[in-house]
């Protein structure tokens, strides 16, 4: 190796270091950042109490993250990669030859993080999301569509092995119609848009209720919610044909 080498190799190394460093930084802002959520809520986010806590500057955040949207964007980004990886673990645990076991189990492992991440659910899932975070390029909507993703390749899994009932569209409401259309669209997925339609049902029937739940919005009538949430996992199974009925063990 000459003296130019040698010199471009020192000052590769320099350059990795400080983005090792800049990377471990932003790293320790987000988990900052969620402590304070989880200790405070989502108002307890600012730039100034972060940078506090940090011992650092508003300003010094600014270097690592350009606006708090993108900053909020970022923490929840690591969210839907945690949540997602956690759905994952309950899918991979159930039977792999059985679509319709994974995805009883893959929504079982959801509620089970939703229940005990609730100030983190609900900043992901009942909190507006700011413009600049909706952009196909933001770090936040990149992370959704991958935890979107995953519940909808395992529909796709099961409607390949074993095509469940759907609704002819043409009976549908035409905005309902069409927004299904764009959608099926939009994902790129196999699933013809009857199916997609069918997907759609259970997944806001799910989330609502989960929502609902994080929320505690639903003390009014039940102490224990998780019969509840059992009887919604058997409506949409139902839906898929697919037995929703609880196994030892699980």
């Amino acid at each position: 190796m000459d003296g130019q080498q040698r010199e471009a190799a020192v000052e590769q190394t320099a350059i990795d270091r400080r983005q090792r460093q800049r990377e471990a930084t932003q790293a320790e802002i987000r988990q900052t950042a969620r402590q304070l959520l989880v200790e405070s809520g989502p108002e307890a986010m600012s730039v100034s109490a972060i940078a506090r806590r940090m011992g650092l500057s508003g300003p010094a955040i600014y270097r690592y993250y350009g606006s708090h949207e993108a900053l909020i964007g970022a923490v929840i980004a690591d969210l839907f990669k945690e949540v997602t990886e956690a759905i994952e673990r309950a899918r991979d645990a159930a039977e792999p030859d059985s679509p319709g076991e994974r995805l009883l189990a893959m929504s079982r492992g959801l509620r089970t993080w939703a229940t005990s991440q609730t100030v983190e659910f609900r900043l992901l899932f009942a909190a507006p999301i700011p413009e600049a975070n909706r952009r196909a390029d933001s770090e936040r909507q990149q992370a959704g569509e991958e935890f979107d993703q995953v519940f909808l390749r395992e529909i796709e899994r099961l409607w390949a092995e074993r095509p469940f009932p759907v609704p002819d569209l043409d009976g549908l409401d035409p905005a309902l119609r069409s927004q299904v259309l764009a959608y099926t669209q939009r994902k790129r997925t196999t699933l013809p848009p009857e199916a997609v339609q069918v997907f759609l049902t259970c997944w806001t029937r799910l989330y609502g209720l989960l929502v609902m739940e994080a929320l505690d919005q639903l003390s009014f009538a039940y102490s224990d919610t998780e019969p509840v949430f059992e009887a919604c996992l058997a409506d949409i199974s139902g839906l898929l044909g697919i037995d929703g009925r609880r196994q030892p063990g699980q």
